[in-house]
Formats: C-alpha cells, sequence, structure tokens
C-alpha cells in the first residue's frame, strides 16, 4: 500500500493502466483513508494531481476496483468546487454505465456519486441529462420498489436521493421525471417503505419538489398520496417530521381534487388536533405548527366539494370547530376562523344558514376586539368573511338591522388598503336593493369625504375602483336627492364622470346610470361639476366608439337626454354633432338600442 497521499497519487497516474489490481486497490484505499481525514485538502490535492481523468477508465463493470473509484469520486463531490472538475473529467459517461452493474455496492456508490456531483450544479445535472441516467434510476427505483431488506432500501435511499439532487428548484428536469412516471412510483415506495425513516425522508423531499408544478399534482392525483401522506402523519411526534409532511401537503391541498381526497383520508381532524393541542402554547415549534394547521385547513376550505363535505348543512363538528377559533384569543386562529367562514360563505344556502345562526355577532365581536391598532389580517379576514355573508339578498335586511355597516364604518380611518377594499365591497353588498341603507350611508359625509379620496388613489387600483362603484352604487339604490347633494358636495362627481371611461363594461354602466339619476333629479346642483368633467365629450366618444358595448351606447343616450334640462349642457350637446352619431344608431343591431337612438334623435331634433 502506498505510504502517503503524495505517492498513491503519483503511482495512480502513471501505472493506472497496466498495474496489478492490488497495487490499485493500495492506492485507492489510501484516497480514502486521506479523504475520510480532511475531504476537502485531499480534494484539492486529487484535482491538482490530475487523477480525476484517469478514474473515467477505471470506471469499468468488470473491474474489482470500480466500487472504490465510485467512492472516491463520490466523496471529492461533496465539495462544490469539485463537481465541474469531475464533469470536466469525463466522468459522467461511465458513471451512467455503472448503473447497469448487477454489484449492490458499485450501484450504491455509484449512485451517490452522481448525486453529489448532481447537488447545485448546472453542469452536473447536464451531464447526467446528456447521458441518460435519471432514466435508468427510475428504472432501478421501480424494479427495487417492493424489496424491504436493508441493502435494497439503502440503495432506494440513495437512487431518491440522487434524483432529488438532479432536479431540485429545476421545473424542466422535474418535469422530466414526471414524464417518466416517476410519481406514482414513489408514492408507492412511501407505502412499502413507511417504517424506514431515511427513506420516506427521501420520498417527502422529492414529492416537495416535485408538488410545486401543476403538471405533478394531475398525476398525484391519481395515486393514492392522500391516504398514504395522513397515515404517516399520524404516526409522527417530532415537529420537523411533521413540518415536512406539511411541505408536501401544501402545495398538493391546492388541487381540488386532492383537497377532496386529504378530506376523505382524514387530514382534518389530524388538524384539528393539532390546533387543540397547540393553541395556549408559546413554545416557538407548537405556535408554527399552529399556524401551518390552521393555513392548512383553511386552504381545504377552498375547494368546492371538500368545503361542502366539511359544512355538512351547517350541522359539521368541523363548521362548529372553526367557528369556536372566532372568539379565540390566538390572533392566529381568530384569521383563519375568519378566513374559513369566508369561504364556507361562497354559495347562498350556507350564507343564509349562517346568518340565521348567529355568525353576523361573532364577526362583529371579532371586528370590534381589532378597531385599535388591531391586526390587520384578522381585520381583512373578517371584513371578507362579512362581505360574502352579505351577497344572498335574504340577508341583506338582517345583517343591516343587526348594525353590520356600522361596525364597518369603523374601519374608515384605516391606512391599510387591503382593509379599506373589503370595507368598500361590504357596504357596496350590503346596500344592493336597500334603499333606506344606502340613503342614510349616502347622507353620512365622512364616509362619503373618504370614498372621494380613495377615488383617487392611484396606487391602489382595487381600492380605487371599489370606491368608484361603492359612489355608484349610494345613488343607484337611494334614488335620493339629499344623497346627490351630499356628493356633489365632496367633489364626487368628476370621479363617477372618470368612472364612465372604465375599460369594465360594468363599471362604465354603473356610473352612467348614476349619472342619469343625478341629471334627472339633481341637475341645477350638479351642472357646474359634470362641465367641469367634460362629460358630454366623453358621451360623444362612448357613443361614437364602434367597441362600445350595447348598454353603454344605450345608458349614455339616456343620459344625453337627461343634460338637455340644463341650458349650457345642452349648447354643449348641440355644438358636438350629437345628431350625426345617434342616427346612425337606429340601425343598430341591438333593437333596445335602435328604439333608443330614434326617440334621442327625436329629442335632439326639437331641442336644436
Amino acid at each position: 500500500m502506498a505510504d502517503n497521499l503524495s505517492d498513491a497519487l503519483k503511482k495512480l497516474k502513471i501505472t493506472a493502466t497496466d498495474s496489478t489490481a492490488d497495487s490499485l486497490e493500495g492506492c485507492l484505499d489510501c484516497l480514502l483513508q486521506a479523504l475520510a481525514q480532511n475531504n476537502m485538502e485531499t480534494s484539492e490535492k486529487i484535482q491538482k494531481s490530475g487523477v480525476l481523468q484517469v478514474f473515467a477508465s477505471l470506471l469499468m463493470p468488470q473491474s474489482s476496483c470500480t466500487a472504490k473509484v465510485a467512492n472516491i469520486i463520490a466523496e471529492v463531490a461533496r465539495n462544490e468546487f469539485m463537481r465541474n472538475p469531475c464533469v470536466d473529467a469525463g466522468l459522467i459517461p461511465p458513471l451512467v454505465q455503472m448503473l447497469n452493474c448487477k454489484d449492490q455496492e458499485v450501484l450504491l456508490q455509484t449512485g451517490r456519486a452522481l448525486g453529489n456531483i448532481c447537488y447545485d450544479s448546472h453542469e452536473g445535472r447536464n451531464a447526467v441529462d446528456h447521458a441518460g441516467g435519471a432514466h435508468i434510476v427510475v428504472d432501478l427505483i421501480r424494479s427495487l420498489c417492493s424489496k424491504t431488506d436493508p441493502a435494497s432500501e439503502k440503495l432506494l435511499t440513495v437512487f431518491c436521493g440522487m434524483l432529488m439532487n438532479y432536479s431540485n428548484e429545476n421545473d424542466t428536469l422535474q418535469s422530466q421525471l414526471i414524464n417518466m412516471g416517476v410519481i406514482p412510483t414513489l408514492v408507492k415506495l412511501l407505502g412499502i417503505h413507511c417504517q424506514n425513516a431515511a427513506l420516506t425522508e427521501m420520498c417527502l423531499v422529492a414529492f416537495g419538489n416535485l408538488a410545486e408544478l401543476e403538471s405533478s399534482k394531475e398525476q398525484f392525483a391519481y395515486t393514492n398520496i392522500a391516504e398514504e401522506l395522513v397515515k404517516l402523519f399520524k404516526k409522527q411526534i417530532e415537529h420537523d417530521k411533521k413540518e415536512m409532511i406539511f411541505e408536501v401537503l401544501a402545495p398538493l391541498a391546492e388541487n381540488d381534487v386532492i383537497k377532496l381526497q386529504l378530506v376523505e383520508a382524514g387530514l382534518v381532524e389530524c388538524l384539528l388536533e393539532i390546533v387543540q393541542k397547540t393553541v395556549d402554547s408559546d413554545k416557538e415549534d407548537d405556535v408554527a405548527e399552529l399556524k401551518t394547521a390552521s393555513d392548512l385547513m383553511v386552504l381545504l376550505l377552498l375547494g368546492d366539494e371538500s368545503m361542502q363535505k366539511l359544512f355538512e348543512g351547517g350541522k359539521g363538528s368541523v363548521f362548529q370547530r372553526v367557528l369556536s377559533w372566532i372568539p379565540s384569543n390566538s390572533h392566529q386562529l381568530q384569521l383563519a376562523g375568519a378566513l374559513a367562514i369566508a369561504n364556507f360563505a361562497r354559495n347562498d344556502g350556507n350564507c343564509i344558514h349562517m346568518v340565521d345562526n348567529g355568525i353576523v355577532q361573532k364577526l362583529m365581536d371579532l371586528l370590534d376586539r381589532h378597531v385599535e391598532d388591531g391586526n390587520v389580517t384578522v381585520q381583512h379576514a373578517a371584513l371578507s368573511a362579512l362581505r360574502n355573508l352579505a351577497i344572498p339578498v335574504v340577508n341583506k335586511a338582517k345583517m343591516l338591522s343587526a348594525g353590520v355597516a356600522e361596525a364597518v364604518l369603523k374601519f374608515l380611518r384605516s391606512e391599510m388598503p387591503p382593509v379599506q377594499f373589503k370595507l368598500l365591497g361590504t357596504l357596496r353588498m350590503l346596500i344592493d336593493a336597500q334603499a333606506e341603507a344606502a340613503e342614510q350611508l349616502g347622507k353620512n359625509a365622512k364616509l362619503v369625504e373618504r370614498l372621494v379620496e380613495w377615488c383617487e388613489a392611484k396606487d391602489h387600483a382595487g381600492v380605487m375602483g371599489e370606491s368608484n362603484r361603492l359612489l355608484s352604487a349610494l345613488i343607484r339604490h337611494s334614488k335620493s336627492k339629499d344623497v346627490i347633494r351630499t356628493i356633489v358636495q365632496s367633489g364626487g362627481i368628476k370621479h363617477l364622470v372618470t368612472m364612465a371611461t372604465s375599460e369594465h363594461v360594468i363599471m362604465q354602466n354603473e356610473a352612467l346610470v348614476a349619472l342619469a339619476l343625478i341629471a334627472a333629479l339633481e341637475l341645477v346642483t350638479a351642472e357646474k361639476d359634470l362641465e367641469n368633467a367634460q362629460l358630454v365629450q366623453i358621451l360623444h366618444r362612448l357613443l361614437s366608439d364602434d367597441r362600445s358595448a350595447p348598454e353603454i351606447k344605450y345608458n349614455s343616450m339616456v343620459l344625453v337626454c337627461a343634460l338637455i334640462g340644463s341650458e349650457s349642457l345642452q349648447k354643449e350637446v348641440q355644438s358636438m354633432a350629437f345628431l350625426e352619431v345617434v342616427s346612425k344608431l337606429r340601425s343598430h343591431e341591438n333593437k333596445t338600442v335602435a328604439q333608443q337612438a330614434s326617440l334621442t334623435e327625436q329629442r335632439l331634433a326639437v331641442e336644436s
């Protein structure tokens, strides 16, 4: 045996091709010993010596040294700076060839070597891909899958690790593995080897890698992954192990089919148990588990089928448990509870049942706890739930009489756009076809002034859009002169005129209907503002534009007819040749538009 590393390296380089197996083995043992003592320093010496190229010729199926050579390559490739030199030395093709060998030790060390070279190395992965290594490894995993002897399980662990390093954070290579059908194989592996901690862990990390891809979720949905993960989850005691399973569950649960499978496999019961155990603890691990479990619970409720299954007509134990989170002292549970209610409130039947069973008071109590220096995410979630509950017509009056509008208005001072957005949406839902409530809110100068301010929130398109829509809704549903006067005094008219040019037809329409009501009820008060906002020019543009929707053309003509009641606005209409535009619309394919064009033409002809 060579007595030191330098001698061994020289000897290897000179005699690799014609030395005896014994002398070669001695040199290789010396290298392995040196690597065990100081891996980095020894690796540097190996690189400088030029021996890496020699290894390529030593990787031969019939050689007794092959396993040791592969072991040395695996050891040096633990260092980042050695991975590219391994690729450049041409080691990948002969290593991939060794995967066809029957010797278990050769397979083990070859799997380690390829896995280490691929770790965080673009060049390593490309070389393995080019040599067809992944395909062979997937086939090997498939053929070994059912074997439970320790040697086979060790091989499987190494091969799973190799695939993980090969595809980690690389969408193209992950897709390649998915197309090779690796997912059903890995799920089967997890089921058979669930007692083997190392192999289970490798499977989980591999799942975590692949589960982010959309195409993988479709494949996962055809396996019994939900059942296997829940079964495994129930056995775990350690926080880290649970966390690993959570990291796979979260991306998988984004798929609606898998959501339902997880619910049917009993995941919800596991999550509720975690919540119960961790809710009063301030230990870091427990706080993290509480958050993950409650977040995942909310995610499961995003699927229509899984949500309905857990709602069980409002009688479900899961629904009842989630309700109990809302009055909790944990912000995390309050948040999850409110978000869960918002998710349950995705169809009229559920919303009506929840309002009839007192959920509104619970949400208002929760909001009350967060008015002063409150938790923004909780405010946002509770307002989301109230907004959804206010959608069914029969709920609006009940929620208004319960004082929801007053509870929501407490957040008018909020400077947080997400809260502003939900507050506006909730009020808009509440006053839909509720004339009295619309009038009451529309006369509230503080509210209207805040809406006008938010109509200029150019950095927050959602808030700006919702403010405009609520301004319009206050007029459309109240049909009140007092409301119109309040909006005029607060400077809201120009925003409604701008809204008529929105890219969204629904918003354009709402603006035009509100403006027509202003023109019909309070034209004198609004006249100057309508003129300054160049409403007449905008209407001319909307009527001339072939792309304008039929309802936009119809409501623009109705508004033109109403504006003629003002002398100054009538002059503007006459100066802009509206007759010509309107007469063309008499032959419009939409009968309602054509009829309104005839009426408008008559009115304009009379007034001219």
